[in-house]
C-alpha cells in the first residue's frame, strides 16, 4: 500500500483505458425449468466431521433450532439418515468433502440441502445458533443474493456455499472478502496441482468477482452484523464449476486444455477452499492483510490499469486520468493521477463492468 500526505478521498466513477474484457455484468442463470418457489419445503442435512460437530447437529435437530427467513418451511435431518433418502442428479457428496477437509475450525459443521432459496440466508439468519466456521451448501439455489441486492439464481453444476466467521476489529472487516477471494483462487490451483490438471488462471476482479479467460465464473458476498462487541460475518461464494451457461465454467475451460475426461468436483474445491482459507485467515488476523498483498496483486486484474475518473464539480463533470496502484488500508482502490495526486476510488452501485470499461456513478 502507498501512503502520501496529499492523499484525498473520492467517491467516483471511472472509465477503463485498457485491459477491457468483454463480459456480462452479472452471473445470473435461468431457472424457469426448475419450477421452484418459496412455498417449496427445504430439507437441511446436518453433518459433522467429528463427534463434536455431530453432537451439535443432534442438539439443533432436537431443539428445532434452525429456521429459514420469511417463515419458509424447512426440515432437518441428521447425517446418519442421508442414505435413507433418494436424491436427484449428482447430489453433494458429504463424505467426499469431509474426507478432504483438514481444518481445525472452518467447514467442520456442514448443512447440506438439495435445494434451497439461499445458503447465505441460512447462515446469517441462524448465525447465533451455529458454531463459528459452519458452512451451508446447496445443489440448487433459487433465491441467492449478490452485491447491491442483485439476485443470484443457480442451477446444478454451480458450487454455492456460505459460512460463518466472527471478528472483533471492525477496521479490517471490509478486507475479509479479499481473503475469501484469494482462498478460492488458491483452492482451484491446489486442486489442479493435486490432480495433474492444467492450471486454470482464475483471477480476481475487484472487489468481489472471479474471472476466467475474460468471463465471469464466480463471485463473493460478505455481510456482517454487530452484536456483543463482535462482528458476525456471513461469507457466500458462488462458483460455476460445471454449468457453461451463461458464460463458461471451470470444467469447460479444463476440457479445452486437456484431452482427458477429468473434471473438477465441487466437494474437492470446497474442501480445498476451507483448507486454504483457514491458513490465509490466520495470517490475515495475526499479521494483517499487508502480508497477503503480494499474492493478492498477483491474482487480481488491475495493477497498472489506467482509468478515467469522473468527478462532479458544481454542475460539471471533470475527467482525470489515474493509474491504479493497489488497495488502501480500508480496502478501496488506491490510484495516482498524472499530477502525482493520490486518490481513493469507491465503486458506486454494481456497475463495475469491464464490458463497458467503467463504473458509472448514479448521479442525481
Amino acid at each position: 500500500m502507498l501512503a502520501n500526505s496529499r492523499f484525498r478521498f473520492l467517491s467516483l466513477s471511472f472509465l477503463s483505458l485498457q485491459n477491457r474484457i468483454p463480459i456480462p455484468s452479472s452471473l445470473s442463470f435461468p431457472v424457469a425449468s426448475l419450477a421452484m418457489d418459496a412455498s417449496t419445503n427445504s430439507t437441511l442435512f446436518l453433518c459433522g466431521k467429528s463427534s463434536a460437530e455431530t453432537e451439535i447437529a443432534k442438539s439443533l435437530k432436537i431443539n428445532d433450532a434452525l429456521k429459514l427467513p420469511n417463515s419458509a418451511q424447512a426440515s432437518t435431518i441428521l447425517q446418519s439418515d442421508i442414505n435413507s433418502f433418494r436424491f436427484g442428479e449428482e447430489p453433494f457428496n458429504v463424505d467426499l468433502f469431509m474426507n478432504s477437509l483438514s481444518t481445525n475450525r472452518f467447514g467442520r459443521f456442514l448443512i447440506w440441502s438439495p435445494r434451497l432459496p439461499s445458503t447465505h440466508d441460512v447462515v446469517s439468519h441462524n448465525f447465533c445458533e451455529l458454531p463459528i466456521g459452519a458452512v451451508c451448501v446447496a445443489d440448487v439455489q433459487f433465491k441467492g443474493r449478490g452485491r447491491s441486492k442483485n439476485g443470484w439464481e443457480s442451477p446444478r453444476g454451480c458450487l454455492m456455499f456460505s459460512f460463518t466467521l466472527q471478528m472483533e476489529d471492525g477496521k479490517i472487516v471490509p478486507l475479509v472478502q479479499y481473503v475469501v477471494s484469494l482462498a478460492v483462487t488458491e483452492a482451484i490451483k491446489d486442486v489442479c496441482d493435486r490432480n495433474g490438471f492444467p492450471c486454470l488462471d482464475v483471477r480476481i476482479k475487484w472487489p468481489n468477482d472471479l474471472y476466467l479467460n475474460g468471463l465471469k465464473v464466480g463471485g463473493i458476498l460478505c455481510t456482517s452484523t454487530y452484536k456483543s462487541k463482535k462482528f458476525n460475518v456471513s461469507s457466500g461464494i458462488g462458483l460455476n464449476v460445471g454449468n457453461e451457461k451463461p458464460t463458461t465454467c471451470l470444467n469447460a475451460a479444463l476440457k479445452e486444455l486437456s484431452s482427458t475426461t477429468n473434471e473438477f468436483r465441487k466437494e474437492d474445491i470446497m474442501a480445498s477452499f476451507f483448507n486454504k482459507f483457514e491458513m490465509l485467515y490466520d495470517i490475515f488476523i495475526n499479521q494483517g492483510f499487508r502480508t497477503l498483498e503480494e499474492l493478492y496483486y498477483r491474482t487480481w486484474l488491475h495493477s497498472g490499469q489506467r482509468v478515467i475518473v469522473q468527478e462532479k464539480n458544481d454542475d460539471r463533470v471533470v475527467e482525470n486520468v489515474v493509474t491504479i496502484q493497489g488497495l488502501t488500508s480500508s480496502g478501496y482502490l488506491l490510484a495516482i493521477g498524472d499530477d502525482n495526486q493520490m486518490c481513493e476510488l469507491h465503486p458506486d452501485g454494481n456497475s463495475f463492468d469491464f464490458f463497458k470499461g467503467l463504473v458509472r456513478r448514479k448521479l442525481e
